[in-house]
């Protein structure tokens, strides 16, 4: 794939004006609220975003929007493709299963190390996550919050293994498998299987 600078002129539709962004981790914050809108399916796969429609959105300068969309492409949530700029990524069905596929090996070997370790401080705080990600899944109103719920609980199980190289790649797999798991609660309504599944994996942490 060929990378190249964003064009400026680039057309878009008028984005809207949304509140203004603290000085204070600009970039960082612009990565938050762009993942959100990418993981909400508010910008779909395909579409394109620009430096300075994005910077007009959120009322600051296009350094930090730039900033922004560096990480985010290093995170695999967009990709920067030749007379297009940046693109919101969009995977086959295959590349998905694939990715599926890969966390679920890298997760396996990261409860196998981390089992051994754990202790129950670790154990009481992936249990009061755990009942906050299940509160979550009873209220529609917090789709939004169900990924960082589920990977907060994850991670506190991963943390033990001492892996930190793998638990970033993993993170960075969690985050672009989110937006499909999303999906699939959302329109299966399977939510109750979903605080099922977790909390017989904590069952089986302790065991």
């Amino acid at each position: 794939m060929m990378f190249v600078d964003f064009d400026p002129n680039m057309e878009t539709l008028t984005p809207k004006q949304s509140a203004p962004i603290p000085r204070q981790s600009l970039s960082a914050a612009v990565v938050e609220r762009l993942t959100e809108k990418i993981l909400s399916g508010e910008l779909r796969e395909g579409e394109q975003l620009r430096q300075d429609a994005i910077a007009t959105e959120f009322q600051i300068s296009r350094i930090p929007v730039r900033e922004a969309l560096s990480h985010l492409a290093a995170e695999g949530l967009i990709t920067i493709v030749a007379n297009r700029g940046a693109v919101v990524s969009a995977l086959s069905p295959s590349e998905i299963m694939e990715l599926f596929e890969t966390r679920a090996v890298l997760e396996c070997y990261m409860l196998r190390c981390a089992i051994p370790n754990m202790k129950e401080d670790e154990f009481k705080r992936a249990e009061d996550i755990l009942r906050q990600y299940e509160q979550s899944l009873e209220n529609d109103s917090e789709v939004k919050s169900w990924g960082r719920w589920n990977w907060s609980f994850h991670s506190a199980l991963y943390a033990p293994a001492n892996r930190p190289v793998m638990l970033s790649f993993l993170k960075k797999l969690n985050i672009n498998c989110d937006r499909y798991t999303r999906l699939h609660l959302v329109f299966t309504r399977d939510l109750h299987r979903a605080g099922q599944a977790h909390r017989e994996l904590l069952d089986v942490c302790k065991t």
